[in-house]
């Protein structure tokens, strides 16, 4: 090789720069998942380049490499969706974020594209990443405590002084939907298992009801609404402790519209829409010490097949959000 052609090819090099990603080329278990280098992408129209310093792992990170997600997701692909990071580069029409802001939120609609160096993220689905939060805090939040807003207050529309039941209290979602619902001024009653009570009582629900041990229906009445985040039988039970006009929200599975008709209530899943102005709120919460987080185990990101076994089952899983640690933090 001529010292023209090596100096060449590293021109090329910084005019096409790399990076590495999770890739899927084919849906199914974490062994599918590859390891790769590919073309660094371009923000377009309404969109910003983040250098990823931390990206969540979540379930539907799961279903989507299986091929089991509610959106169509046309292969090859990047995998996940949480991120937080540093902004390089803004494409056209953006104006209210500029390179050297930190941010956290989503990637997309699609929920694709975080488990890598650098990710293309849509404007409207990022925000200011809360200053009192590392990175690896920041990217464990999205997707969860949006989640946990839009199910208590855009999808059941509660008040202070109503009553909600909130199913698996102690997990991701449901932690965030005690503390919110705690701060609102709701009643609330909260399903979890006997080690997680303390935790959960602790997080703020006015009553915390050990599934194990306790029926729910029979301690729960003329509830305003039931969070649903278990599904399967807990969800069906859970419309007797619904008032006549109550809402039955799921974040898991659809209910049964049948049973709904039969209590007189309304049932509804919905999937989180991530917005920045619902990220800013819920970044002013958690600088305010309103809000909690509460991670589990961090990875690296060349490590993002094991946090992928965690998932499904095949490794243990401590309790927190699982987030892969990209750049320094």
């Amino acid at each position: 090789m001529t010292p023209s052609s090596s100096v060449h090819e590293a021109n090329e090099d910084r005019a096409h720069p790399s990076m590495m990603a999770w890739r899927v080329h084919e849906f199914g278990p974490p062994d599918v998942m590859r390891f790769e280098q590919v073309p660094r992408p371009n923000p377009g129209p309404g969109e910003v380049l983040v250098k990823v310093e931390a990206a969540g792992v979540g379930p539907w990170d799961g279903w989507i490499r299986a091929g089991k997600s509610v959106l169509p997701q046309p292969l090859p692909l990047t995998l996940g969706s949480d991120l937080s990071g540093e902004v390089i580069a803004v494409g056209p029409g953006v104006s209210d974020l500029r390179p050297g802001d930190q941010v956290y939120g989503v990637t997309n609609p699609r929920f694709i594209g975080a488990y890598a160096e650098y990710a293309v993220a849509s404007a409207a689905m990022v925000s200011k990443k809360p200053s009192s939060l590392t990175h690896i805090e920041a990217a464990s939040v999205p997707v969860i405590a949006v989640t946990a807003w839009q199910g208590l207050f855009d999808q059941a529309q509660l008040e202070a002084g109503q009553t909600v039941l909130i199913h698996g209290a102690a997990g991701n979602v449901g932690a965030y939907a005690v503390q919110l619902a705690r701060r609102a001024g709701l009643r609330t009653f909260a399903t979890a298992a006997t080690e997680d009570i303390a935790y959960v009582q602790g997080l703020g629900a006015s009553t915390v009801i050990d599934f194990r041990t306790q029926r729910f229906e029979e301690m729960v009445r003329d509830a305003d609404a039931v969070i649903d985040l278990v599904g399967g039988g807990t969800q069906e039970r859970s419309f007797q402790v619904l008032r006549r006009g109550g809402k039955l929200i799921s974040a898991v599975s659809r209910p049964d519209q049948r049973l709904a008709q039969y209590h007189g209530v309304e049932a509804a899943f919905f999937l989180v829409n991530v917005t920045s102005q619902h990220l800013a709120e819920i970044a002013g919460l958690v600088d305010d010490g309103k809000l909690k987080t509460r991670v589990g185990a961090v990875l690296p990101l060349a490590d993002a097949r094991d946090a992928h076994l965690v998932l499904e089952g095949v490794r243990p899983r401590q309790k927190g959000k699982i987030v892969l640690a990209v750049g320094a933090n």
